[in-house]
């Protein structure tokens, strides 16, 4: 007896549907059907999220395809399928754009797809998202495909809603339903968001979602580059504030006399320049949350005032007697380890237990695995946009050497490097061509990347630049912590650095690549003075 090959691909699924599984097993599991049923070259299931179509799974496409974004009024084809009635199969000869091109697993060079179709899949009468396929074959798909492919996404919308259901279930979905709408009309759609599925995202992700619905106040730890900020955001998104504002403020880029200021407002006439009334961001961010970030910086005193606020929630302007009061959720974080300032004297240790009743360390990305490809993916499609590239893919080559870097820079390093190293790869191209391919070689990662080595510029500037001193030879290294190493490294750089610079505040903060007011701070820390030494030694008369 002969079985309906539709059939044979249905019953498993149905099947699943029965089961508790992940959401992204059961669209993996769907894909693979539907490969099986329609072979092909690549599938993929998007969801459709304002004007952004997200992929959710896909099944014969380079991994970084998971990571990416992609804009509908930026690719014709996916906008066709999300208009069409039904199905819709793509001509060979198509002068639209295939999103996929360059995508595919296992193809060497610039190969596009030549066979495409797709159909939106609905819930409750609204479009979803999509399920597509593409083959290299440009004439691998026929008529009564398209009849099969729509009876597959029926089953894909159910699918789709049983795990939804699920997922409502185990987030308690009218509640957090309420927080993202009121979210979404309070500041609109995020443009970025936690991307990742290594278990250490995924374990900061759950964090998030048990402290959130909590007005505990959170500090966010972890190195430079690792997207403390996103973290905030999420925690403000998913907390019964969204539909207010959340305000950010950044602690070390401005100056101590400006700090209070900018926390609790002025009246006029507090300070010179003070020419009207003006709130701070605790009254801007009442009803909603307040984002400090690099809170370490905060001078003491201000800690000291800041501190009481959090205790009472009152606060008096600049220059005022009269109290304000404010409901504010607050959320801090910090490159530094805030325990060991306080134990350095450099933060109040009454400040820091405020600050850090629910600690949230955020991973670096060295500890991320396989995320560094799925970022990759997302900033990909940012500079694909930006310089109006048909396409733009990883080589395997690439891919290898973006795997085996430490990213002491984390994730801002990726995104930074990615932006240069598309610059770089269309250098190599005498035409821009429809299909951008990023190798090795492109991007200046130190070593051997790829088997290709790295340009030995970056060699030969490390050499020229000034000697860093080393513990070893001078007899200091022994039994000296990290921290005072750094220090003491810190101190020689900045020291030596004023000195090229003629003890020029501002040139030698350009140097540094840091604003003056932060080299001011670092000085003071680290007990080094701005002045030239003979100034030090003859101070002028009446001068401090």
């Amino acid at each position: 007896m002969t079985t309906n090959p539709l059939l044979q691909s249905l019953i498993p699924l149905v099947g699943d549907i029965a089961r508790d599984l992940p959401a992204a097993e059961r669209y993996r599991r769907l894909l693979h059907a539907l490969r099986v049923l329609l072979p092909c070259d690549a599938a993929a299931l998007l969801r459709l999220e304002g004007d952004l179509l997200v992929p959710l799974a896909v099944d014969g496409l380079s991994a970084d395809t998971l990571g990416r974004r992609f804009r509908i009024d930026q690719h014709p084809r996916f906008a066709a399928l999300l208009e069409a009635r039904g199905p819709l199969r793509f001509p060979a000869d198509s002068p639209l754009p295939d999103p996929y091109d360059g995508l595919v697993d296992g193809v060497d060079g610039h190969l596009p797809v030549h066979d495409c179709v797709g159909c939106t899949v609905h819930l409750d009468d609204r479009p979803w998202g999509l399920l597509t396929l593409d083959a290299l074959d440009p004439d691998r798909f026929s008529e009564a495909d398209l009849a099969t492919l729509q009876s597959f996404g029926h089953l894909a919308a159910a699918t789709v809603s049983v795990a939804g259901r699920i997922a409502q279930l185990q987030s308690r979905v009218e509640r957090e339903s309420l927080r993202a709408e009121g979210f979404r009309l309070a500041a609109g759609p995020r443009t970025r968001s936690l991307i990742g599925r290594s278990p250490a995202l995924r374990e900061l992700q759950k964090q998030i979602d048990l402290v959130a619905g909590s007005d505990l106040p959170v500090l966010i730890q972890g190195e430079t580059g690792v997207g403390k900020e996103l973290v905030a955001e999420a925690l403000h998104a998913a907390s019964s504030r969204a539909a207010r504002p959340m305000i950010s403020l950044n602690c070390a880029a401005l100056p101590d006399t400006l700090v209070e200021s900018e926390l609790f407002g002025h009246v006029r006439g507090a300070f010179t320049g003070a020419v009207g009334e003006r709130p701070g961001k605790f009254e801007l961010a009442n009803g909603g949350t307040l984002f400090l970030d690099e809170v370490g910086e905060l001078a003491l005193p201000v800690q000291a005032k800041l501190l009481r606020v959090l205790q009472s929630g009152q606060l008096q302007r600049l220059g005022s007697d009269r109290d304000h009061h404010v409901d504010v959720r607050l959320i801090a974080a910090s490159n530094r380890n805030l325990a060991d300032e306080v134990r350095a004297g450099r933060l109040r240790a009454d400040f820091y237990h405020r600050l850090s009743v629910y600690p949230l360390p955020v991973p670096p990305l060295r500890e991320r695995g396989r995320d560094v490809l799925l970022l990759a993916g997302f900033f990909l499609e940012e500079s694909r946009s930006r310089l109006g590239l048909g396409g733009l893919r990883l080589d395997a080559g690439a891919q290898a050497a973006l795997l085996a870097y430490d990213w002491p820079g984390n994730v801002r390093e990726l995104e930074h490097l990615l932006g240069r190293s598309v610059l770089k790869a269309l250098g190599r191209h005498a035409q821009r061509p429809r299909i951008l391919s990023l190798e090795a070689v492109d991007m200046d990662l130190p070593g051997k990347a790829g088997g290709a080595l790295v340009d030995t510029a970056a060699d030969e500037a490390v050499a020229a630049s000034a000697p860093v001193p080393s513990l070893a030879s001078s007899g200091r290294g022994e039994g000296r912590s990290l921290r005072d190493a750094v220090q003491a490294f810190e101190r020689t750089l900045v020291v030596d650095t004023l000195a090229a610079n003629g003890f020029n505040g501002a040139a030698a903060a350009r140097a540094l690549g840091i604003d003056r007011g932060n080299l001011v701070r670092l000085a003071k820390r680290l007990g080094v003075s701005m002045q030239r030494p003979e100034a030090r030694e003859h101070p002028p008369v009446g001068g401090r």
